[in-house]
């Protein structure tokens, strides 16, 4: 927070800290337990918490359970759709996928800093954990598809009806455009939060100081209008939250088909 008009900092809310100020090492590695991998256990923990409240099995659901199955049938029904019938194999990963980032997106945007000593953290809007996600669906991708067609696998990067002629630069570019969707899948997820975030800073800034500004007029004329659209902003970083989750898990949908039904 700023005092006094002093200047707000908007890419201090991404630097990873210790949380206790420990300095552990390990073969010359820091393995301090950080605020990232706080938020990340914290995520966990609403996640499990949600799916505890949700699988009580009842004959006739309550809310909770009710908003448990729809989560779990909404991403059933995109898997069918997006593989067929084989889709309900990957619903354990893909839902898990899908309300891990939900989850860490909507806990990054809480008004934890109104308690004093808490400062929110959002994991992802950090490349190295969006990376990981990504990574590790596309390895799945991977799995499926040799597992399943062998060295047939290669062949996606032929598409049917490929002229003869084009058989020398097709293969190359599909090759090429397969290997780019690990990063394109993480670097969406990284920026969409990051651009987010930092626009909420930068206008959390411009409230602060108008309204700590010693001119009368700088608080109507700028720090409520910020204030206003910070407002505005906020529930739309809420839907963004919910869109990228599911731009997330139907990427990762939409690759597996690729590896279950190759052609």
């Amino acid at each position: 927070m700023a005092q006094g008009g002093s200047k707000i900092d908007p890419m201090h809310q991404f630097l990873i800290e210790p949380v206790f100020g420990q300095n552990w090492s390990l073969f010359g590695y820091n393995i301090a337990f950080t605020n990232s991998a706080l938020w990340m256990v914290a995520t966990l923990v609403v996640l499990w918490l949600f799916m505890l409240g949700g699988m009580k099995g009842q004959t006739v659901p309550g809310r909770w359970q009710m908003a448990v199955e729809s989560f779990t049938g909404f991403i059933g029904d995109m898997l069918t759709a997006n593989i067929g019938p084989e889709g309900k194999r990957f619903l354990p990963y893909v839902f898990s996928l899908f309300m891990f980032i939900l989850i860490a997106n909507i806990l990054g945007l809480l008004p934890f800093g109104l308690v004093p000593g808490v400062h929110p953290f959002t994991v992802t809007s950090h490349l190295t954990v969006t990376g990981v996600l990504a990574i590790i669906s596309f390895a799945l991708v991977l799995i499926v598809g040799f597992s399943r067609h062998g060295l047939h696998f290669f062949s996606l990067f032929v598409p049917h009806g490929t002229p003869w002629w084009l058989l020398w630069l097709i293969p190359v570019v599909e090759l090429f455009s397969f290997l780019v969707r690990p990063f394109s899948l993480g670097l969406r997820l990284f920026v969409a939060m990051t651009a987010g975030h930092i626009l909420l800073k930068v206008l959390a800034g411009f409230v602060i100081n108008g309204l700590n500004a010693e001119a009368v007029w700088v608080a109507p004329v700028v720090a409520i209008p910020s204030f206003i659209l910070m407002i505005g902003i906020t529930l739309l970083e809420l839907l963004v939250c919910a869109i990228q989750a599911y731009v997330f898990a139907l990427l990762t949908s939409l690759y597996l088909n690729d590896a279950v039904n190759l052609h």
